[in-house]
């Protein structure tokens, strides 16, 4: 059974509604066998009813963020977001695992440290996560699992750690250290 943390910004998690993340996140999980502490945070803001949620399976990160005028319709979607994302890789993930391309290891959720510091520019949040070697293309699929548009990684070719991204014309770069 995975664990829950689930918190609220300016709305009270009420039991049922705790229930109601715990058993649809639930189903996500149906289709892995390592599932690490899964988080939700649900916000009102303006009326709109923000539900992320993040569950790190197998040694990647999915990651939905879904906004409604209504709490369940968020997270109802939020689900169907993190299916899809699942669905999607789960024909590359498979390909991988047969070829044994790449080893999945268990993932630690990132830790977010305040940064007190005065500086020129300041630094909002400070994020420490493990930095796994992989190849390219895992990468570039961690990222689009994470929803994000960059991702660091450490090479397993070359052992250093580089950084890819999605580029505004909808293709992805890598940056590596000279």
């Amino acid at each position: 059974m995975a664990t829950f943390t689930i918190r609220g910004k300016n709305i009270e998690i009420t039991p049922a509604l705790k229930d109601y993340v715990e058993k649809k996140v639930g189903k996500v999980t149906k289709y892995f066998d390592d599932v690490g502490a899964i988080t939700a945070l649900l916000t009102v803001t303006k009326g709109r009813h923000i539900v992320e949620v993040t569950v790190p399976v197998d040694g990647m990160l999915l990651r939905g963020e879904e906004s409604t005028m209504d709490m369940y319709t968020s997270i109802d979607l939020v689900i169907e977001k993190l299916e899809r994302q699942i669905h999607k890789h789960k024909t590359k993930l498979t390909k991988r695992f047969r070829t044994g391309g790449f080893k999945f290891e268990t993932a630690t959720a990132p830790v977010v440290e305040k940064n007190d510091e005065s500086e020129e520019y300041p630094v909002a949040k400070t994020k420490k996560f493990p930095v796994k070697p992989m190849d390219v293309q895992e990468a570039i699929m961690q990222m689009n699992l994470i929803n994000h548009d960059f991702f660091v990684f450490r090479n397993a070719k070359s052992e250093e750690v580089n950084v890819v991204y999605r580029r505004k014309d909808g293709r992805y770069a890598l940056i590596e250290p000279e």
